[in-house]
């Protein structure tokens, strides 16, 4: 947990990567541009639509290369998603790529990390062409993976939250700014919080452990629901 770590030890380890954002937060896109075009800023909004719409990475790449070239000389923007990628990971925001089972089954991750099939339905890991033995061991390691689960780690968005201030404040304001008197104005009012508070007595009496809640409202996973209601 960030408490463990000290204030200033947590400040000490992280000095490299918080100073490289300020200055690219600051760097401006090309000389003479508005305050509000700067390197992070115009990086987190081509990458949220990259994201948002579902671009490869090659096209990303591409296009780039284009806006650079359409920017006055000597301009901050990367030319490839590698080198943005390099910007934003300092903010916690890498994902972890974790193969997975083309019929769901399994995650290949700790027992079955090396696993070149599925244990349950046999399914290849990797996709074969259609004259190749998909039961060899040796061609089922050919070509890419069939399905990839995008995996972001949660911990890395826990601290960069307490890094600021105002959020951090928010985080504990169930302990430090809510109003105890009696009545149920916050889930920390509810009976079910206090019991889990009760069965651990350390994680309930810091501020800064955090509990985390699924809403599951609008879900429809097997799309068997119908979206009209009947009179």
């Amino acid at each position: 947990m960030i408490h463990d770590l000290g204030q200033e030890s947590f400040q000490q380890a992280h000095a490299p990567m918080y100073e490289g954002l300020q200055s690219d937060s600051k760097k401006p896109l090309y000389t003479g541009c508005k305050n509000s075009l700067t390197l992070l800023s115009v990086v987190l909004s081509l990458v949220n639509v990259k994201v948002r719409y579902g671009w490869s990475d090659k096209s990303f790449t591409l296009l780039l290369q284009v806006v650079h070239d359409l920017l006055p000389e000597e301009n901050t923007l990367p030319k490839s998603y590698y080198q943005a990628k390099k910007i934003l990971c300092s903010m916690g925001m890498e994902y972890q790529k974790i193969h997975a089972c083309p019929k769901d089954c399994i995650l290949y991750r700790h027992e079955f990390k090396e696993m070149p099939k599925c244990p349950r339905c046999g399914a290849s890991r990797y996709k074969v062409k259609d004259d190749e033995d998909c039961n060899s061991d040796e061609n089922s390691k050919k070509g890419p993976p069939v399905k990839v689960l995008g995996y972001l780690p949660i911990i890395p968005r826990f601290k960069r939250l307490f890094a600021n201030g105002d959020d951090a404040k928010y985080l504990t304001w169930h302990e430090n700014g809510r109003n105890s008197d009696g009545m149920v104005h916050h889930l920390a009012d509810c009976s079910q919080w206090k019991k889990i508070d009760g069965l651990y007595l350390d994680f309930g009496k810091e501020a800064t452990n955090l509990r985390l809640g699924l809403a599951s409202d609008g879900m429809n996973p097997y799309g068997n629901l119908s979206t009209q209601y009947s009179s």
